[in-house]
C-alpha cells in the first residue's frame, strides 16, 4: 500500500488554485486567482519552483502554448491537475478533516 500525499502549504493551495480554475491555466492566471480567493501574494520565482516541483511529483502536467508576439514570441506553458494530483486532495482533504474533528477553538 502507497503511502498518503504529504502536501506543503503552498502545494496545497496551488493544487486547489488549478482545481478551481478547471483546465489549462498560466502561471499568472494562477498568481491572480489565487491573489482574489484568499488574498496570498506569491512571486513568480516561488510559483514556478512549486508547479515544476509538483510536475516532477506527477500532481500537475504541463504544455507549452503557441509563441505570441506579444510575449516576444515566448509560448506561454499551461498546468493542469492530474489524477495523482486530485488524489493528493482528495487525501489531505481526509487528513484535515479527521485532525479538525471534534477541535473547537
Amino acid at each position: 500500500m502507497r503511502q498518503p500525499s504529504q502536501l506543503g502549504e503552498f502545494e496545497h493551495l496551488l493544487l486547489l488554485t488549478l482545481a478551481q480554475l478547471k483546465g489549462k491555466s498560466y502561471g499568472t492566471e494562477i498568481r491572480k486567482t489565487l491573489k482574489q480567493l484568499i488574498n496570498r501574494d506569491s512571486s513568480i520565482g516561488a510559483l514556478y519552483a512549486t508547479l515544476e516541483r509538483m510536475e516532477k511529483k506527477g500532481f500537475i502536467s504541463s504544455t507549452l502554448g503557441e509563441p505570441t508576439a506579444e510575449r516576444g514570441g515566448r509560448a506561454k506553458r499551461y498546468f493542469e491537475l492530474s489524477a495523482e494530483g486530485k488524489q493528493a486532495l482528495r487525501e489531505t482533504q481526509q487528513q484535515l478533516k479527521t485532525m479538525w474533528q471534534g477541535l473547537e477553538l
